[in-house]
C-alpha cells in the first residue's frame, strides 16, 4: 500500500514495516463471478483458469462467491463448510452461512457466502435490464463474511486476491475494520481490474450503511466526484493492483482509456501491472473438442472444413467453403462495437457470410434481426447463447469479429486462434497483445465503420487468395500459445513482492 493508513485522519503521517518473501503462500480469490456456477462475461471463465492453474501447481487456493439462487438450484447438493455466524454490517447484525461442494475437499476450494435476503434472488447484479438497489450492502455483507473467517482456513502467509468492484471492499474492510488484528495485517491485498467500465458508485450515506468511517468521503479513499467508488477504494487500499493484458495497463493510465480513474492508476507506479489473461487450453482443444463434429488440429485441418459445412447447414446458409464465413460471439453491448456492424451497411455490403451468437441490450438485438431479416440466407442471429454453440461456432467460423470499443483482454480472440479462426478486431487491450496483424488475425485502429470495413476487406482478400494460402495463417494462429503458465508465474511473482512489501500500521 502507498499512502494509505488505518484513516481516521487522511492527512495523518504512514507508518510502515517489511516482511520477508515468504516460501510458502495461500491465495484467496474474492469474485462476484466463478465459472461454472455463476458467469455473465469473461470474468468468471478468467478467474478459473488462474485458480485452476495456481492449484494445480501446489498453492492452496481458496475462491469466495455468493450463493445466488441458480448456484443453489443448479448444485442441490451444497453442504454447510462450517456453523452459521453473524456479521455486523453498519447497524445490522446478520446470519451468514458457508457452503461448499459436497464430496472430498478439492484445490482449489469452493466456499458460496449465504444469505438468503441478499442473494435469492433471480439475477446476479439486477433484474429487467436494472441493478439491484440494495447491491453496495449485497457485496459489502459478502467481503465482511467472507475475510471473517479467513483466520479459520489457513495458517500460511494469504494473499487476497479480489476482482473488480464487488470485492475491492475486501482490500478496505481488511485495512480499516480489520486493521490491528495480528492474522490480517500480515494478509497481503491484490485486486485484479477486469473491466474499469464498471466501478460501483453509490451515494454517500453508503459508506454508514455498511459500516465504515465517514472519514473515508474523501478524494484519498472514496469519493469520487460526490459519489462513493468502491473500485477506487480497492485500488487506494490494496498492496498491488493489476489488469488482464499489458496494453490495457497502458490504457487505464490515459485520460482517455482511464474511465476517470487514470490519476490513481498512475500513482500506483510500479504497483500496477498489465498481467495477459489465459484460457483454459484442455476445454478449447479443437483435437479433443466432443461439442463440434469433427476434431481436427494443426497438422490435419479436414475437421475444420467439416465443422464449417456443418454450421452452414445447420443455419440455413448456403454450404459453399468459398464464402468466407465470418463468426462473433458476445454480448451485444456498445462495448463490444455493435454500433460499427449496424451502421453505415457494414453488413449489407460484406461480401461474407454472418452469424452472431449472444443476447445482450434489446436495441442491439433488433438492429441486427432487422438487417438479417433482409438477408436470410447470408446473415443469423441467434440471442439463446450457450457455452456448446460457442464452441461450434468457432470451430465452423473462418473469421471472428470483434470490433470493440474497448476490451481489457477478452478471451474469445485467443479460444478463435486456438480453433484456427482469425479475428478481425480493433487495435485495444488484450487484443493488440494478442493478434499479430496479418498473420494471425487483423486489427484496426480507429474506431470507425470506415477502419472495420478496411479490416474486413484485407481479410477477406487474402481468403479469397485460396486454401493454400489462408491455411498458412490457420496454422500459425493455431500454434499460439495461449495458456496460463506465464501468467501464473507473473502472478506468483506480485504475489511475493506484495507479501515482502506489505504496509502495515505499528
Amino acid at each position: 500500500m502507498r499512502d494509505v493508513n488505518t484513516v481516521a485522519n487522511p492527512a495523518s503521517p504512514i507508518r510502515y514495516s517489511r516482511q520477508r518473501p515468504a516460501e510458502e503462500l495461500a491465495v484467496v480469490h474474492m469474485v462476484a463471478e466463478y465459472w461454472p456456477y455463476a458467469r455473465t462475461g469473461g470474468l468468471a471463465e478468467a478467474v478459473r483458469g488462474i485458480a485452476t492453474f495456481q492449484a494445480a501447481s501446489g498453492t492452496p487456493v481458496t475462491v469466495f462467491m455468493p450463493l445466488y439462487r441458480s448456484v443453489r438450484d443448479a448444485h442441490p447438493d451444497l453442504e454447510l463448510a462450517r456453523e452459521p455466524f453473524h456479521v455486523q454490517i453498519g447497524e445490522r447484525l446478520e446470519e451468514a452461512r458457508i457452503y461448499q461442494p459436497a464430496g472430498p475437499r478439492q484445490n482449489p476450494r469452493v466456499l458460496f457466502i449465504d444469505h438468503a435476503g441478499y442473494f435469492d434472488r433471480s439475477g446476479i447484479y439486477g433484474e429487467g435490464g436494472g441493478d439491484y438497489p440494495d447491491n453496495p450492502l449485497r457485496f459489502a455483507f459478502y467481503n465482511l463474511a467472507a475475510l471473517q473467517v479467513l483466520h479459520e482456513l489457513l495458517n500460511v502467509p494469504v494473499v487476497v486476491h479480489a476482482h473488480d468492484w464487488h470485492a475491492a471492499l475486501a482490500a478496505v474492510f481488511l485495512r480499516t475494520r480489520f486493521s490491528g488484528i495480528d492474522v490480517y495485517d500480515r494478509m497481503a491485498a491484490i485486486l485484479s481490474v477486469h473491466n474499469a467500465g464498471y466501478q460501483g458508485l453509490f451515494e454517500p450515506d453508503v459508506l454508514e450503511q455498511i459500516g465504515l468511517a465517514p472519514d473515508l468521503f474523501h478524494w484519498r479513499w472514496l469519493e469520487y466526484y460526490g459519489q462513493v467508488n468502491f473500485l477506487k477504494g480497492g485500488l487506494v487500499f490494496s498492496d498491488y493492483a493489476t489488469t488482464v493484458s499489458p496494453t490495457h495497463a497502458h490504457e487505464l493510465r490515459t485520460k482517455a482509456g482511464g474511465f476517470g480513474l487514470h490519476h490513481n492508476f498512475i500513482e500506483l507506479q510500479d504497483q500496477f501491472i498489465g498481467i495477459r489473461n489465459g484460457i483454459d487450453v484442455d476445454v478449447w482443444n479443437p483435437s479433443t473438442d466432443t461439442e463440434i463434429v469433427a476434431t481436427y488440429s494443426a497438422d490435419d485441418l479436414a475437421g475444420k472444413r467439416r465443422c464449417k459445412e456443418a454450421l452452414q447447414a445447420t443455419c440455413g446458409l448456403p454450404v459453399d467453403a468459398r464464402i468466407p464465413l465470418f463468426g462473433m460471439t458476445a454480448r451485444l453491448v456498445g462495448q463490444k462495437g455493435i454500433d460499427l456492424l449496424i451502421d453505415d451497411d457494414v453488413l449489407e455490403e460484406s461480401e461474407g457470410q454472418f452469424i452472431f451468437l449472444g443476447e445482450g441490450e434489446a436495441r442491439y438485438e433488433r438492429a441486427l434481426r432487422e438487417i438479417a431479416a433482409r438477408h436470410p440466407h447470408r446473415i443469423i442471429v441467434d440471442t439463446n447463447f450457450s457455452e456448446p454453440k460457442e464452441h461450434v461456432l468457432l470451430a465452423g467460423a473462418d473469421l471472428l469479429l470483434m470490433p470493440s470499443l474497448y476490451e481489457p483482454c477478452g478471451l474469445t480472440q485467443m479460444r478463435a486462434q486456438r480453433y484456427g479462426t482469425i479475428p478481425v478486431a480493433r487495435r485495444v487491450g488484450g487484443l493488440a497483445d494478442t493478434i499479430e496483424d496479418q498473420v494471425t488475425g487483423f486489427l484496426f485502429d480507429e474506431f470507425s465503420t470506415e477502419e472495420l470495413k478496411l479490416a474486413m476487406s484485407r481479410a477477406t482478400s487474402l481468403f479469397s487468395q485460396g486454401p493454400a494460402t489462408w491455411e498458412e495463417h490457420v496454422v500459425e494462429a493455431m500454434q499460439r500459445d495461449f495458456g496460463w503458465a506465464a501468467s501464473a508465474d507473473r502472478y506468483l511473482d506480485v504475489y511475493r513482492r506484495a507479501l515482502a512489501n506489505h504496509v502495515t500500521n505499528n
